[in-house]
């Protein structure tokens, strides 16, 4: 989870003019317009949407559940999952060309105002849950210079984090809006030292470490508990996929936004697997597992010594402080995009003098600082943070993925249908991976949201459910409900 590496005009700036509702026809000539973008740009914008903070993580987060021969078929298993969900991006962008708002209006489209209100309020909160994993990792990483930081859950790293967030929010509400230049520094300080921490791991490689760590051990148990226990990491890594996507309607040709999605995930999957590999050739499996994070910067360090570690840590710094700039950008124009479409209040689309869309903004800001404040409460909050970002975007990629089943149906095009039918499959799975704790933290999540969409549907004199929707809103408010007796008689922890 990172940020794009290339500046694309907002989908909703006053330079593009607003979004039309996601099931709305498209504009005659709208397109001649807003069409800037080629397929180099796309493709930079879905690498850079997906190699963020989570690969300085991946080490430890793989070392504590499996070994080789377990990081190998969970990265096969991911690899071909999530390639289906980059070829089903592929193809809605070429069979629903009128929907510009990317995971968020597949969801709408296919299966109404309050499955979109979901989606797009899933999207929003597991983008601000993910800038949450942002602080614990700079003050983790000050940690070793500052101990009073410690794991990045302290209460001196509450604080510290806490002022980044509102200052962060100051400086954004006054109107930085694009950031070309800081993006490419950006770029620069991510890519180098993951670059960097592959080449030199590879080369001091030892094999007699790699051997030991071929299996999982006796504690990590059979080969299925072990992927299973990574794949909520490999969810979090891949959120991006769909950044191409998100600004479709700015790209040249239609075609180029699913290619630009597919060349994109298989060289990002490159790299996250040679980065989750080589760390088992340095040190034992257990010793990587117990490693604080950033534990890239912990691998280098074993591998060439301590300018290992400082080279990460300021590379990670850099990328994740980038990161968390166009992060929360696009965690407003999610709010912001829906609210224009009908399906959030209607203050949630007010923008600033210089078009900042500031309460979008604003509540951005409020639910990562009580997210920090939930972290600290967690036995490891890093991974606690890491895998609810994750099972909070399952619900958009779900949707969209199910979409995609009916689009192939309508169309008749079996490939299609294919590749969709197994992208449903495999997020399916990772619902049922995340397990049943996060999956009634999520209700937690969604039962109360539900307020902004009835309010937002009143404002337009609309009624709030269907038949179909109340037995979701069922569900949810009985799954909101279960989560608070689950917390408050221990049942669930955090």
């Amino acid at each position: 989870m990172s940020t794009s590496t290339v500046t694309a005009p907002s989908a909703t700036s006053p330079a593009t003019g607003a979004v039309a509702p996601p099931d709305a026809p498209a504009r005659p000539g709208a397109a001649a317009r807003v069409a800037t973008i080629g397929l180099p740009a796309l493709t930079a914008m879905v690498v850079g949407s997906m190699v963020g903070a989570g690969v300085f993580s991946l080490p430890r987060q793989f070392a504590a559940h499996t070994g080789v021969w377990g990081a190998l078929v969970a990265w096969g298993v991911a690899g071909l999952g999530m390639l289906m969900l980059a070829l089903v991006f592929q193809h809605l962008a070429v069979r629903e060309p009128r929907l510009d708002a990317g995971v968020y209006s597949y969801a709408r489209a296919g299966f109404g105002p309050y499955p979109g209100f979901l989606s797009a309020f899933g999207y929003w909160a597991s983008a601000c849950v993910g800038n949450v994993t942002y602080w614990i990792l700079i003050m983790s990483t000050l940690g070793a210079l500052l101990p009073a930081l410690g794991d990045g859950s302290t209460l001196p790293a509450l604080v510290a984090s806490s002022v980044g967030v509102w200052a962060f929010f100051l400086l954004v509400r006054r109107g930085v809006r694009e950031a070309t230049s800081v993006n490419r520094v950006v770029t620069i300080a991510k890519v180098v030292p993951i670059l960097v921490f592959v080449v030199l791991c590879a080369t001091v490689l030892d094999l007699d470490v790699l051997a030991g760590n071929l299996g999982g051990g006796l504690d990590a148990g059979p080969l299925t508990t072990q992927v299973r226990g990574t794949m909520l990491a490999t969810v979090f890594v891949f959120l991006g996929v769909e950044g191409a996507s998100v600004y479709s309607r700015h790209a040249r040709r239609r075609e180029d936004v699913g290619r630009a999605t597919v060349l994109g995930f298989l060289g990002v999957l490159a790299v996250f697997a040679s980065v989750t590999l080589v760390a088992y050739g340095i040190l034992p499996r257990e010793e990587i597992a117990s490693l604080a994070q950033p534990s890239m910067a912990g691998v280098l360090e074993a591998a060439v010594g301590p300018w290992g570690r400082v080279l990460v840590s300021v590379g990670l710094i850099v990328s994740v402080l980038g990161a968390y700039l166009a992060w929360s950008l696009m965690a407003a124009e999610v709010l912001h995009v829906a609210a224009k479409a009908g399906d959030m209040p209607r203050f949630l689309a007010r923008t600033g003098r210089r078009g900042v869309p500031t309460p979008a903004l604003l509540l951005s800001a409020v639910l990562v600082q009580v997210m920090l404040v939930v972290t600290t409460l967690s036995y490891d909050s890093f991974s606690f943070a890491l895998e609810l970002t994750a099972a909070l975007s399952l619900v958009p990629l779900l949707l969209a993925a199910a979409f995609a089943v009916r689009v192939g149906l309508r169309t008749g095009a079996r490939g299609e249908l294919v590749v969709a039918v197994l992208a449903t499959a495999y997020t399916t799975l990772l619902v049922v991976a995340a397990g049943w704790r996060f999956a009634l933290l999520s209700f937690l999540v969604y039962a109360p949201a539900t307020l902004l969409y009835v309010r937002a549907r009143r404002e337009q004199g609309l009624r709030a459910f269907r038949r179909v929707d109340l037995a979701v809103l069922a569900v949810c408010v009985a799954g909101a409900i279960a989560a608070v007796v689950a917390l408050a008689t221990g049942a669930l922890t955090l």
